[in-house]
């Protein structure tokens, strides 16, 4: 038997910290963002932060990447509303990230540790869900066998995300249709 050490996590920290940290990236560019801002408009310290955090760049992640039912598979009842449906809440979710983004990529590019570390938040969705949606899809012989979740998740996410940064607007839904169709061609049987 084991037993936890010190008072429990207050979950309503995390949701302020996050919440607050989602605001501020929206106000002032990444490399402005700081932790005693964040905390700040939190309502709570810097030690709070750094106990749940290890670093500024972890927040922000989190914060402007959230894993919930944005980031569920999708089921829409058709191999094309699916796809479409996940480039739609790809780019839901990055259009608010787009003024962390380059900042988080400069982190990621410059420590490979924390490039692995911030990957593994979306290791389930993408190789467990995502892999098993393709499965599913290969064997009603809609999808190519040789397409994998890591392929298909890089490409829904690249091509969302060189649309925001090169329109600097949310796409609209003929671009959502035409980036669907352009997957469904890439992994189509």
């Amino acid at each position: 038997m084991t037993t936890d050490l010190g008072r429990p996590r207050n979950r309503q920290i995390d949701d302020a910290v996050l919440a607050a940290t989602a605001e501020l990236i929206g106000e002032v560019p990444y490399a402005e963002l700081s932790v005693g801002a964040i905390a700040q408009r939190a309502g709570t310290s810097k030690p709070a932060i750094y106990r749940r955090w290890p670093s500024k760049v972890h927040l922000v992640h989190e914060a402007v990447f959230p894993i919930g039912e944005a980031t569920r598979i999708p089921s829409t009842g058709s191999l094309a509303g699916d796809i479409r449906e996940m480039v739609r809440r790809v780019a839901a979710i990055l259009a608010p990230a787009r003024a962390a983004l380059p900042g988080l990529i400069g982190e990621m590019a410059a420590d490979p540790t924390l490039h692995a570390a911030l990957l593994e938040r979306f290791g389930d969705v993408i190789t467990r869900g995502l892999g098993d949606f393709l499965s599913d899809a290969v064997a009603r012989g809609e999808v190519r066998p040789d397409v994998s979740a890591d392929e298909l998740a890089e490409a829904v996410a690249g091509i969302t995300l060189v649309s925001l940064l090169t329109r600097g607007a949310a796409p609209d839904d003929d671009w959502l249709d035409r980036a669907a169709t352009l997957m469904m061609r890439g992994i189509s049987t």
